[in-house]
């Protein structure tokens, strides 16, 4: 079998052989490049009672090799809760049966394999991969290099387990403090910091013939609600947008993004029709296409998310390509939304000739990325190309160079690693207040756990207190409870008992606005095995060198209570 390294350079081209394709298939297997969604199932011919089930339910097949041989799927996309992805061999193995199945049929063309693999709070592949601690953990850093470095060895990563596209980086400007979709998956609030550090990602996934997909267009950093669970809408004019939200595509597009997403965002002064991005055509094919003269793949994000309730199944799909999006992700009815697309281009309201030149697109993208030649992977090397030790470094190192310690007015830190010392350990996450209790007791210290999680009931924060009293110092682990008043009553409870308390923030900072007069507030930004470790070195003196990647201010915006590049260092 072969693998990445025996592929076609990136960029090698062949003029011939994507036309001759193209004009070898047939309409319905054209059209089915159009289309990427998901198969349950660990393995592409899998007789899981469960997994067949759920296929048949869904697509009327058995398994994902069905699947694509039926419809002649341009691309799938993996995901926890449809493919096991924990083993590094089950998962190539995987990659090998889909993309046999779409090379043996029809008109033999590879697949886009996809993943959500952004690092940090979005993660599908955990150990033994080695981790991005997430981007705005790396935008804590104000080093690019880092970033590039970090993406570099997750497209490594991907590639040997034969994934060849990675849904990011995000490169919105976080300018909404209360933004539900973004926060701490995006690099920063300003667009320097996100141009800089998006092109930077997606020059790393590339470098490793991985697929970047830019996303979310045209931003969603002014939004507060998150597209999969209702309707985003900005109110920002044109000239906002242009000034905040558009260098980080143009900056991905210099880049050389393979792929942009465009996402199910509302926004009046881009499109008055209140269209969303994703079946905008005055958004995609006008700014995406003529303004920033971007001539790569367009995919949407999921056509099932809830923000495009109002829309039919068929609609989704024709809107899209109307607009001048390529791929379409995930729509709610499969074979309902190819028959929708067929029946568009019969009857003309979507020509042959808009068709083929996103076909042209996909299939362009396929050769750039050297699948024509080599879309098998090794999978009895895949364990070991999988979380290797210089992996691994280099996301710790990330980690450790993001941890920015914001206020220690107190004199709280570092703490001493005594055996005498009880450190209560409470607050957000299960499995991450376990971790950081089992990395706390290896310094040596007597930690304890009461986990409260989020929106901690009265009773919880009331055990917390309890635990408190009988503690030399309490860590409170919180994540965006800038949204979470019981998060933030937690802490203040915490604090009132007067033991020394340190509030450990592993989502976006803004919840520090909240309560500025916090005495001891340290930030990783992620709750990753890296970011705990690096926390925990931190708490006990090692130096911490991020610097806050945003502007922290009080609710009301009238005050800064930290500034863009603070971050505090011990003094030796």
């Amino acid at each position: 079998m072969t693998g990445p390294a025996d592929a076609a350079p990136r960029g090698a081209h062949r003029p011939d052989r994507v036309g001759q394709l193209l004009r070898s298939m047939s309409l319905e297997e054209k059209v089915g490049q159009l289309f990427v969604t998901y198969a349950y199932g660990t393995t592409a011919d899998t007789t899981d009672p469960a997994a067949v089930a759920q296929n048949r339910e869904l697509y009327g097949v058995d398994n994902g090799a069905q699947l694509v041989a039926k419809y002649h799927l341009g691309g799938v996309i993996y995901f926890t809760w449809a493919n096991t992805l924990t083993d590094p061999a089950t998962i190539a193995t995987l990659s090998n049966g889909l993309q046999r199945a779409a090379t043996t049929s029809g008109a033999k063309v590879p697949l886009l394999t996809t993943i959500d693999q952004e690092g940090g709070r979005v993660v599908r592949i955990g150990a033994p991969a080695a981790v991005s601690p997430g981007n705005m953990t790396l935008g804590a850093s104000f080093d690019p290099r880092l970033t590039y470095s970090a993406y570099r060895a997750n497209a490594e990563q991907l590639r040997a387990l034969g994934i060849n596209v990675d849904d990011a980086p995000v490169v919105d400007t976080n300018t909404n403090p209360a933004n539900a979709a973004d926060g701490s998956r995006a690099f920063g609030d300003t667009p320097l910091q996100t141009a800089v550090f998006g092109a930077a990602a997606v020059r790393g996934l590339e470098s490793r013939d991985v697929a970047a997909v830019a996303k979310h267009f045209p931003g969603l950093g002014s939004t507060e609600v998150n597209t999969d669970f209702g309707e985003a809408v900005s109110d920002q004019t044109r000239a906002e947008f242009e000034r905040y939200d558009l260098p980080a595509f143009r900056a991905a597009v210099a880049a050389g993004t393979d792929q942009i997403m465009a996402a199910h965002i509302v926004a009046p002064a881009l499109d008055p029709t209140g269209a969303p991005a994703s079946l905008s055509k005055p958004m995609v094919t006008g700014i995406l296409r003529d303004k920033l003269h971007y001539d790569g793949l367009v995919v949407t994000d999921a056509l099932s998310a809830e923000a495009l309730h109002d829309y039919t199944n068929t609609q989704r799909v024709v809107g899209a390509l109307q607009a001048g999006v390529d791929q379409l992700l995930m729509p709610t009815d499969l074979a309902d939304g190819i028959d929708a697309v067929l029946a568009a281009v019969r009857s003309g309201e979507i020509s042959t000739q808009r068709i083929d030149e996103s076909v042209r697109r996909v299939l362009t993208a396929k050769q750039k990325l050297g699948l024509f030649d080599a879309n098998q992977v090794d999978v009895a090397k895949a364990a070991a190309s999988v979380g290797t030790v210089a992996q691994h470094r280099t996301m710790a190192t990330a980690a450790r160079r993001g941890v920015t310690l914001y206020r220690n007015s107190a004199g709280t830190l570092p703490l001493a690693a005594n055996p005498g010392t009880k450190v209560l350990v409470t607050g957000y996450g299960a499995t991450t207040s376990t971790t950081l209790t089992a990395d706390l007791q290896a310094k040596g210290v007597q930690a304890t756990r009461v986990y409260t999680g989020s929106a901690p009931s009265d009773a919880a924060i009331a055990a917390a207190v309890t635990a408190a009293k009988d503690a030399d110092y309490a860590v409170v682990i919180s994540n965006d409870a800038w949204g979470d008043a019981q998060q933030r009553a937690l802490a203040a409870q915490v604090r009132a008992t007067g033991t020394p308390t340190i509030v450990l923030a592993v989502g976006a900072p803004y919840e520090l606005g909240y309560a500025p007069e916090t005495p001891t507030f340290l930030a990783t930004f992620g709750y990753q095995a890296d970011s705990l470790q690096a926390a925990t070195d931190v708490l006990f003196g090692a130096q911490p060198s991020g610097r806050s990647p945003v502007t922290v201010r009080t609710p009301d915006g009238t005050s800064v209570v930290a500034k863009l590049g603070s971050g505090l260092r011990y003094h030796r």
